[in-house]
């Protein structure tokens, strides 16, 4: 007689999730940024990015899987600070009658965060051969000498940054 493997249940409802993992999400989350005001409103978003998913997941993998996406939402909270924390930097060095107003500022830092977004989401040659020639000012063969890829690489890499810089101006 042969076992025959069952797969472990699939979690039914949101609630269920929500009450039988809340509370251990949340100390998972205090303890990793020491701020239960900040923990509360990341364990809700974890809990929105689920419910948003509409992903089936296993009873099995639950912990797994809210770890996963809480983690990625503290990376973003704390890139978000160090972005605000220069702008904020780089605002106190303007002389006052040079400074752009609130709603300029809150533009600029919404704009900031988004190229950010975009640059952390592309795979890592694509970003450096980017910014390697939007920064660095490069060209596409001393960018492909750099990273050690042929051209053709280097303009592929290019042409999905650019498309990228696209979507974050003008939507998808």
């Amino acid at each position: 007689m042969t076992d025959v493997v069952q797969p472990a249940p699939r979690h039914p409802d949101i609630a269920g999730l929500y009450t039988g993992h809340h509370q251990w999400l949340l100390g998972w989350l205090r303890r990793r940024t020491h701020d239960a005001e900040l923990a509360a409103d990341l364990a809700q978003d974890t809990f929105v990015r689920v419910m948003v998913s509409r992903r089936s997941f296993y009873l099995e993998e639950v912990r797994a899987l809210l770890a996963t996406i809480a983690r990625g939402l503290v990376i973003d909270h704390f890139r978000r600070c160090a972005l605000e924390a220069s702008f904020l930097e780089l605002l106190a060095q303007l002389p006052p009658e040079h400074l752009p107003s609130p709603e300029a500022q809150l533009l600029v830092l919404e704009t900031l965060n988004e190229i950010d977004a975009m640059l952390a989401a592309l795979p890592a040659k694509v970003r450096s051969a980017f910014l390697l020639s939007q920064l660095d000012g490069l060209g596409y063969a001393e960018i492909a000498e750099r990273l050690q890829v042929s051209l053709s690489s280097v303009q592929q890499y290019m042409k999905r940054a650019f498309t990228a810089c696209y979507s974050v101006q003008y939507g998808r």
